[in-house]
Parts: structure tokens; C-alpha cells; sequence
């Protein structure tokens, strides 16, 4: 599989896209004035307790204050609030943890209200950006993440993740781990450090020990409300995240985030620093690789397959509903059962690229074609979840109901991706009404008197729809030849099949635009 990653960036922030063999299977949207990114770290401030919730809202600095549920406050909270308060009055000066005193685990079933109060002063991390009315949704279970590892205050554990099924190595980069480790601190290793080497593994933790000790240092001084501690930007943190060497090309438009980018992937993989270029054609990046199109034609209602099938995708505010719909595959010669199992999996593959491509979140029901053998409702239930296998987010798929509904679950921490494929109508502009067609002769002329006499320009071109063209230039006494006898010059006519009906265009001698 042949992975490459274009970069578009503008003044209001950066659009990245990920190609897979050259389909789009990601797209991101880093902009300037977005303050609130999964993984910062805010010096939050209880503003209210709500027990018939079990939950808090915190003031983070948002327009709403930010949700923070028990389940969420993780078991070593008591530990967070007590270091808080050393750290902020003075009596703790050591920037690792090795001179705290942990405090006890917090109840599992416990009460919000017995753990937090009103002005109470709490670091919290965004687990969610604002969505839609809703503020940001909060963990005071702190963690920062790395390539390899992540690095969690207050606990002792090592976890490693389940895809590293070998023991040798899950023994083997245990071990890397506990003789590295600081006091009072937890490691979570990545699947990516299969393989990894003691050095790597080792400059990966002490960049975040950095960064916790960046943390302490600021908390003193930081104000309540105000973000502590900040996560690298989207590119840096999908770089991190899936930078493999599956990895072909990196194309960025900016002379600025090509040298960042360049940096950050031979910090963290010098082997794959190559890969990183500079876009220089004069073609919009985008168009030049093929995404624009791509776009346009993936986001929207409708979604076409490349057998004839296609999707239509809902969107309500509890949940997405996805309808798979045959088309002309109806016509093919294969019998129900099998025809209906082929446009299912095609519609899978597809399914599976919009959920990542548009980050949809929470509750997804796919309308599948219905089958009735039980071996093909297995087929397509393991074809998709080989399919969603892709897919970073935390996802669950249950098995097809008796009705061909297979209802997905899908983790969801920023808000969906949303492009508007349809434009505005140019003849209308939007508005669902135009000019009288009568009148559109009285229009180019009231036009050219404006060019003619009062720019004074000479050698004009009409640009028309071929109908308006063959109307003017049609017969011997032609409105062209009318023109010529009134104005005094010949008016050049050309037509573009391109153009509305009464649409029309002004081009001088240069075969500029001649704005009106």
C-alpha cells in the first residue's frame, strides 16, 4: 500500500490530506484560529457541580464551559488536586514525581461532589473539541503522547498495546521500559515501537519528561482558565501518529511547514526525511495531485461506486444513516443473492473511506442490501470489519440484524468534516430566478455603450452561450452587423459551451476581462 500525505496551506490554516494508492482516505482541517485541540492541557476551573449528572462544568476559557464527568477524572484525581496545590503555593519544587507522596484511588461508583467543589482549581485535557452547541469534553486522567510511548503521571503500569502479539517482544520492550522509566510514572507503548531499538525508545520518553517538566513549570504562574501545556499541531500530530515506511511522499505548498515538517520527520524518522518536497508548480496543490476532484466528488449525499451502486448518507442529530442502493447493477446477469453480496462489499470499502474521510462519530446504521443466506451476512460482516481495520478511531460493528442492518459506533473527538459540494448557480446566483430572456439583447447593449463610449475602448470581443451566438451573427443584416454600422467597429463574437444562456462576457484586445 503506497501512502503519501499533501499539505495545502493557507493564511487561515492548513488542509491535510492522506492518499492511500492514491484515493483519498483522510482529510484535515488545521486552522489558525482553532484554540482547543485534543491533548492540551487547561488550567481548569470548577464553575458548577451537577450530582444528577455526576459531572462538573469547567471553565477553560470556552464561550460554554467544558464537561468533565466522574468516570473522567481518572483514579489518581486526589493525587492531581494535591500536587495542583503544592505546585501553585510553593511546596513542591522537584519537577518529577519522585518526592510526591501518592494519594489513594478514588471510588469507581463514587460522587462528583465528593471529590470536587465550586473554585476548585483542576489541569483537565481535552478529550473532545467543541462539537456543534457543546463545549469541550474533559479527562483529568492526564497523559502525553509520543511516537513510541505515552507518558502517564501517577501510576506504576506498563501497558503494551494488543497488536503486538509476539511475547519475546512485548517481554522484550517491557523490560526497555522498566529500566528507563522515572518514579510515579505509567507507560503505555505504542504499536509503532515494535521492533524499536533502546535508543529510540529512550529519546522518545526523556522528550516527554521535557514536556512534563515544561507542565510543572508553568503551572505556577498560569492563570486560571488558560492552557498549560499544548499539543503539537494536527500535521506534527498525524505525522507522528502514522508516519510508516509505507510512506512514499509528503508534498507541501509552504516554504515554512516544509522545513517544519522536514524537521519533525528526521527528528522522529531520519530514514524518511527524503520524502518530504516542496510543491512548486504554479497549479493549485490540490488540483495538481487530484484531491479537488476527489473531494468533490466523495463529500455530499450522494456518493457513487464504481459499479453503478451508490450511497446516499443522512445525517441527523442523534445518529448517520447510510443507504446502499444497486443502481444498474440490477441489470447484471448474476442472480439476486450473489449480486446483492458483490454491490454489499463494494459498499463496504466505500462505507469504510467516508467514516474516516468525513471523521463521522457516534452512531452509524448502514441499509444494506438485504440477503437471505446466513454465510453471505457473515461474509460481509467480516469483510467490512477487515476493511475498518484502517481505521484509527475506536470503533465496535455488530453483525447484520434480520432486516441488513449493521450498526457501527464510532469514537468521536472533533467536529465532522463538512464540504459544501454544490455552487451556486451563476446565472441565478442562488436566488432560483434570472433576468428575462427578452431583455438580455437590451443588456449586452447597454453594456456596450458603457465600454465603447465612455472606456473608449476599441477592439472588444462578445463572449456568449453558442445559442446567443448563432441568434446574433444569423442572416445577412446580423445584430453583428447592426452593431457595426452603430458603433462604428466590428464587434468580435465568440461562443463557450461552458457559459448559462444569458450569460455573457467583455474581453479587450489583450483578451483581459474587461470588468463591468
Amino acid at each position: 500500500m503506497i501512502k503519501e500525505l499533501i499539505i495545502d496551506s493557507s493564511p487561515n490554516g492548513a488542509t491535510i490530506a492522506l492518499l492511500q494508492d492514491k484515493q483519498l482516505v483522510e482529510l484535515h482541517k488545521e486552522q489558525v484560529s482553532n484554540n482547543y485541540t485534543v491533548g492540551d492541557i487547561y488550567l481548569g476551573k470548577v464553575k458548577k457541580i451537577m450530582p444528577g449528572l455526576n459531572a462538573a462544568f469547567i471553565d477553560v476559557g470556552y464561550e460554554k464551559d467544558a464537561f468533565l464527568h466522574y468516570l473522567d477524572l481518572g483514579p489518581q484525581v486526589q493525587s492531581l488536586l494535591k500536587l495542583t496545590k503544592q505546585v501553585r503555593t510553593g511546596g513542591y519544587q522537584s519537577k518529577l514525581l519522585d518526592q510526591f507522596k501518592l494519594e489513594a484511588d478514588i471510588n469507581k461508583s463514587g460522587k462528583i461532589a465528593d471529590v470536587l467543589s465550586k473554585g476548585q482549581l483542576l489541569p483537565v485535557q481535552i478529550a473532545k473539541e467543541p462539537i456543534s452547541t457543546k463545549g469541550p469534553r474533559l479527562s483529568s486522567d492526564l497523559s502525553i503522547a509520543g511516537r513510541y510511548v505515552v507518558l502517564v503521571p501517577f501510576s506504576e503500569t506498563i501497558s503494551i498495546s494488543k497488536k503486538i502479539k509476539s511475547n519475546t517482544e512485548r517481554s522484550r520492550l517491557r523490560k526497555v521500559i522498566e529500566s528507563i522509566k522515572p518514579e510515579h510514572f505509567g507507560v503505555i507503548i505504542r504499536t509503532v515501537s515494535e521492533g524499536k531499538g533502546v535508543t529510540e525508545m529512550q529519546k522518545d520518553l526523556l522528550d516527554l519528561i521535557v514536556k512534563w517538566e515544561t507542565f510543572m513549570t508553568k503551572m505556577p504562574a498560569t492563570e486560571p482558565s488558560k492552557k498549560i501545556l499544548g499539543e503539537i499541531d494536527r500535521t506534527s500530530t498525524l505525522l507522528r501518529d502514522i508516519l510508516n515506511p509505507d510512506f512514499q511522499h509528503i508534498y507541501v505548498n509552504d516554504n515554512g511547514i516544509f522545513e517544519e515538517v522536514k524537521s519533525y520527520v528526521h527528528e522522529i524518522s531520519p530514514d524518511l526525511e527524503s520524502i518530504v518536497r516542496l510543491h512548486k508548480h504554479r497549479e493549485p496543490i490540490f488540483e495538481h495531485y487530484g484531491i479537488e476532484k476527489q473531494i468533490k466528488s466523495a463529500f455530499g449525499k450522494t456518493v457513487n461506486l464504481p459499479g453503478g451502486a451508490y450511497l446516499v448518507i443522512e445525517h441527523t442529530e442523534a445518529l448517520h444513516v447510510i443507504d446502499v442502493n444497486s443502481g444498474n447493477r440490477t441489470a447484471n446477469k448474476e442472480n439476486q443473492e450473489d449480486n446483492a453480496l458483490m454491490v454489499n462489499k463494494e459498499a463496504a470499502r466505500e462505507i469504510a473511506r467516508q467514516l474516516r474521510l468525513r471523521d463521522m462519530g457516534g452512531i452509524v446504521v448502514v441499509d444494506f442490501i438485504d440477503m437471505h443466506k446466513p454465510q453471505n451476512r457473515k461474509e460481509l460482516f467480516d469483510w467490512l470489519r477487515e476493511e475498518m481495520a484502517h481505521d484509527r478511531a475506536k470503533h465496535t460493528i455488530l453483525p447484520p440484524s434480520k432486516f441488513g442492518l449493521v450498526q457501527i459506533t464510532r469514537q468521536r473527538v472533533r467536529p465532522e468534516m463538512n464540504i459544501v459540494t454544490s455552487e451556486v448557480c451563476p446565472a441565478c446566483h442562488g436566488t432560483g430566478t434570472i433576468r428575462p430572456t427578452i431583455l438580455l439583447m437590451d443588456d449586452i447593449e447597454n453594456n456596450f455603450n458603457y465600454i465603447l463610449t465612455e472606456q473608449n475602448e476599441k477592439k472588444i470581443t462578445l463572449c456568449v452561450h453558442p445559442y446567443i451566438e448563432g441568434y446574433i451573427k444569423k442572416g445577412f443584416l446580423s445584430q453583428q452587423m447592426r452593431w457595426y454600422f452603430k458603433y462604428n467597429q466590428w464587434i468580435k463574437v465568440k461562443s463557450n459551451p461552458s457559459y448559462q444562456m444569458t450569460e455573457f462576457h467583455f474581453f479587450n484586445s489583450k483578451e483581459e476581462e474587461i470588468k463591468l
